[in-house]
């Protein structure tokens, strides 16, 4: 784990990077990560980041929560899917920009704004509008039940 990673925390707790933070709007959290909707009204753009200290990289995490990262992000990508009727989805641990350990799930269709490119600096974002960003976060709670419960902390 790298403590002076670019957005780090000094203390051993979970602290979400200052780029997600500004880049996203916080859902909720699972068992092990914290739930994000990136600031883009073109496609349903999640992020699943875990809620642990300092981490770069998947293999990072001890076994078991190498195996409930990868179970979570096959839960929310398939529930995502159903949800708003996906052709493709684009699942993605990029780090190059926010170094922290993050997971992109985005749902893409055949006529979206990008394909059938990547989502990457095709278009610029579109702010969702207050409401539009409310019913999209609601609309994914609702699916989730109790998997998904209030962010703390």
């Amino acid at each position: 784990m790298n403590a002076d990673a670019p957005g780090a925390s000094t203390a051993e707790t979970f602290v979400l990077h200052a780029q997600l933070a500004a880049d996203c709007f916080v859902v909720g959290d699972t068992a092990l990560c914290r739930l994000l909707l990136l600031n883009d009204a073109q496609y349903p753009w999640f992020v699943l980041v875990p809620r642990r200290f300092g981490l770069l990289e998947i293999y990072e995490l001890p076994d078991d929560e190498q195996l409930l990262l990868q179970r979570e992000s096959v839960h929310l990508g398939r529930t995502l899917m159903q949800l708003f009727d996906g052709d493709k989805l684009n699942v993605a641990a990029l780090g190059n920009v926010v170094p922290q350990l993050h997971l992109h799930h985005i749902v893409r269709k055949i006529d979206d704004a990008a394909w059938p490119a990547p989502v990457w600096g095709r278009k610029p974002a579109q702010p969702y509008a207050a409401h539009a960003r409310a019913e999209r976060i609601e609309r994914v709670q609702a699916a989730f039940g109790d998997w998904l419960k209030p962010a703390t902390g």
